[in-house]
């Protein structure tokens, strides 16, 4: 918990970064740590907002976890813990279907599987997760998580068609149009700026906040636990391990260092924040590459700043009037932002083929994308299986894996050399 003074603390070293243990004198890490609240603000609020959240809970949650998160990983892992975009399609169903409650028993249980695979990576490492989810179905995953979302925006699009689709051009000409770190923020400015438009269109109800508190306790909900929702979530854990991992991986990149032996606790720590998220009424967290953007740019590592983001957005949680503004958010501008969030999810996943170089010459990987994408896209409202009730995205992801590993099995039986390695897949 002590970092020592990079160079004169001022100013950083001339081709050096601002490592993990150090930190810039407290004015300078305070800016920092400002700069990362406004990276990871946006995509926090925006995950509450579409899910009925409280705002202000989450964000109280997600400054918990980022001081977990830095504390299981012995302070040398630098990383904002934000709201997870993995977790929206199963939480909007259960809320729909078992209430709040169910959604929060829902993030509890993934939260403690993903604990339980950190406990496994940190004895075992990572191996087996690759030969589990290799690039062909790890990129699916991720994919249809984006895809089945899609039918959400339906709906603002048809109502709010000039709100909607003008929050998607501000957003995305907001990604080119600025540099630097408001470049980055492209979520937080097409937020803004549709939020202006809809408000000169009489969109914008401020009743809430004339009648909310400047200061009060964020609403705390328990969860409840329904065994059906299980499934629900499970395709969520494999997401969050895919970008916990990744996550880790490049801030090792950037800091020059082996940050691997950090995989297992990275894992827990984020399966124990989202636990700890899902008792309280908070969104599920992850790892935010938001974050990794800012440090690229400021080239400071220092886990003091993400001390500072944490303790701010904890203190945020405590001012209802700023919850109740969040919330006034309308419809259009969260369809706008939307379309352009799926979409980035569904692409993700895409990129993880390409970077992998997935050959889809193989008819393996061939049916196994196509199979999980098209159950995902087509199942927009759970199907019951006798006592259980799945979505599109459970439903895909199952599929997903089922289809790769049993054709890989029977390929290998027969001796066909189609089967493979799955790595490379």
């Amino acid at each position: 918990m002590s970092w020592s003074i990079h160079g004169n603390g001022k100013t950083i070293t001339p081709g050096e970064v601002v490592a993990p243990e150090e930190r810039l004198h407290w004015p300078q890490t305070i800016s920092i740590g400002a700069q990362h609240i406004l990276a990871m603000f946006g995509s926090s609020i925006l995950v509450p907002t579409l899910t009925g959240f409280p705002v202000t809970t989450t964000l109280l949650f997600t400054g918990l976890a980022t001081i977990i998160f830095l504390l299981m990983t012995k302070n040398k892992v630098p990383s904002y813990l934000g709201s997870s975009f993995a977790m929206i399609a199963p939480v909007i169903s259960t809320t729909q279907s078992h209430s709040m409650a169910g959604a929060l028993g829902g993030i509890v249980m993934t939260g403690a599987l993903l604990f339980a695979v950190g406990l496994i990576v940190q004895v075992t490492g990572t191996g087996w997760i690759h030969s589990l989810m290799p690039p062909v179905v790890m990129g699916t995953i991720v994919a249809l998580i984006g895809l089945n979302l899609a039918s959400a925006t339906l709906a603002p699009m048809t109502d709010f068609p000039l709100t909607t689709f003008l929050t998607v051009i501000f957003t995305v000409l907001a990604t080119v149009a600025f540099k630097g770190l408001l470049g980055r923020l492209s979520i937080l400015v097409g937020l803004v700026l549709g939020y202006l438009l809809a408000l000169v269109q009489g969109q914008v109800d401020f009743k809430a906040v004339h009648a909310a508190d400047w200061v009060g306790l964020p609403q705390f909900t328990t969860p409840t636990f329904h065994f059906d929702t299980a499934l629900m979530f499970l395709p969520a854990v494999f997401v969050l391990i895919a970008e916990n991992i990744g996550h880790v991986r490049t801030v090792g990149v950037m800091t020059g260092r082996d940050l691997s032996k950090f995989n297992g606790r990275a894992l827990m720590a984020d399966g124990a924040a989202s636990v700890v998220a899902g008792l309280g009424g908070g969104s599920a967290t992850t790892t935010y590459a938001e974050n990794i953007g800012v440090m690229a740019a400021s080239r400071v590592y220092s886990t003091a700043a993400y001390w500072v983001a944490a303790i701010v957005a904890m203190a945020l949680a405590f001012l209802p009037k700023f919850g109740a503004l969040v919330g006034t958010i309308p419809a259009g501008v969260i369809g706008g932002l939307g379309i352009v969030l799926y979409g980035m999810i569904g692409i993700v996943g895409a990129r993880l083929w390409i970077e992998a170089k997935v050959d889809f010459g193989n008819p393996i990987n061939l049916m196994t994308a196509g199979t999980g994408l098209i159950i995902a896209i087509a199942v927009t409202s759970d199907i019951s299986f006798g006592q259980f009730q799945l979505g599109g995205i459970a439903l895909g992801s199952i599929a997903t894996l089922v289809v790769f590993h049993s054709m890989r099995a029977v390929a290998k039986l027969r001796g066909n050399d189609l089967a493979g390695n799955p790595s490379e897949s």
